[in-house]
């Protein structure tokens, strides 16, 4: 890509999007930020406006926008401040912008980015729900729009980085493997999980992530929903993605060819590697990362996961071979069940509980489009809420 890259990222005030924006920052002569959005926290959207000055500012939330824009007006910002979904998709699919950074946490970044996809953009995906929940209509977006996706998430980043360029990119592969950290409870037996705290499970021992990310990740449930968009970015089958534990988070993921040879991508544990790789992809700029020193590593671990005590991996898999939107289904549970803990409404093992009465109990038929999905994820929701209702009156 030439010239000055107009820029719309989705998300900002979030962990990806904070961090985008200091890559960002260190190319000013590559980047420009075209627009921001974010769902309700309009102070710091609207540091970052200040700092930016972006054409357009989008909040979800009505009146935090409408506090966004009396305290921009103030400031003497031109930047125009609009609100709801509807405009998060104006911004994203705007004739102007080159490239859409899709992080918004959640099945809220469904439509944004599939209004990028649309509308056939470069789109960095670091929404990994967007793949999760819509699968397939997502992917024939992709084909029919003639949209470049390029993956954020540490791990299919490095999956991404370890095939060749090209329509033949699977051709000797054999299988892809996915790094786990293993979460800060890797090593807890399963009556000290049931003791877990909010506080505990946000506290990741190697990555800067948000709240939903981190008890995911706690959970295992983040690297099964990494299992589902590899299965969805690679075209490839369940059964061809194995997921490795690796405590030390250097090493972020391997393809594996038919001969044997195993390519792996390393680097230290920050977001803002795979970030810049996917803004300048084919070409590399600096991230501001901290260098990976060999000489420094006591030694790369590697172990399976247990799957009986975090059975979220499990449940994501069996979800993405069940097929329909069952996936769908499974994150709708998920986000709701990890809002309810957040809360301290359900306790810490009581998530992957939630799920997997969730997916028991709800229809997974194989859906037209995308109003059909967000139908159903509505209904796994409202059975979630449900269950965790009932599980907090039986304590």
């Amino acid at each position: 890509m030439t010239g000055v890259q107009q820029v719309t990222v989705l998300g900002s005030t979030g962990s990806i999007g904070t961090q985008t924006l200091e890559v960002l920052a260190l190319h000013p002569e590559r980047y420009r930020v075209f627009a921001l959005t974010a769902g309700s926290q309009w102070s710091l959207l609207a540091q970052q406006c200040l700092r930016w000055q972006p054409r357009y500012a989008v909040l979800a939330d009505e009146q935090a926008a409408e506090a966004l824009r009396d305290h921009l007006r103030a400031a003497g910002s031109e930047t125009e401040v609009l609100a709801g979904p509807q405009a998060q998709c104006q911004v994203a699919a705007a004739d102007e912008v080159d490239t859409v950074v899709a992080a918004i946490v959640g099945a809220a970044g469904v439509r944004p980015t599939l209004a990028a996809v649309d509308a056939g953009k470069r789109v960095l995906l670091a929404n990994k729900e967007a793949l999760v929940v819509t699968g397939s209509l997502f992917m024939d977006a992709v084909k029919a729009s003639g949209a470049e996706l390029i993956p954020v998430d540490s791990e299919h980043s490095a999956i991404f980085q370890c095939l060749p360029i090209g329509e033949q990119r699977l051709q000797g592969v054999s299988r892809l493997l996915l790094t786990a950290s293993g979460g800060p409870f890797r090593t807890l037996d399963a009556a000290a999980l049931m003791q877990v705290t909010p506080e505990q499970a946000v506290r990741h021992p190697n990555w800067c992530m948000g709240p939903k990310i981190s008890v995911d990740s706690a959970t295992l449930m983040n690297k099964g929903l990494e299992l589902i968009e590899a299965c969805w970015l690679f075209d490839v089958s369940p059964a061809q993605v194995e997921v490795v534990v690796h405590p030390q988070s250097v090493l972020h993921s391997m393809v594996e060819y038919d001969d044997g040879s195993v390519l792996a991508q390393l680097g230290t544990p920050d977001m803002r590697t795979p970030i810049a790789c996917a803004l300048a992809w084919p070409q590399r700029i600096q991230s501001g990362a901290e260098r990976l020193d060999f000489t420094r590593l006591a030694g790369l671990h590697f172990e399976a996961p247990d799957e009986v005590r975090f059975p979220c991996l499990r449940l994501a898999r069996e979800a993405m071979q069940a097929g329909g939107v069952a996936t769908a289904v499974l994150n709708a549970a998920n986000e709701e069940a990890v809002a309810a803990f957040l809360d301290r409404r359900l306790d810490f093992t009581g998530i992957p509980a939630v799920v997997e009465a969730v997916l028991e109990q709800t229809a997974a038929p194989r859906c037209p489009d995308v109003e059909a999905v967000m139908a159903v994820d509505a209904l796994a929701r409202d059975k979630a809420r449900t269950l965790i209702l009932e599980r907090a009156g039986a304590c």
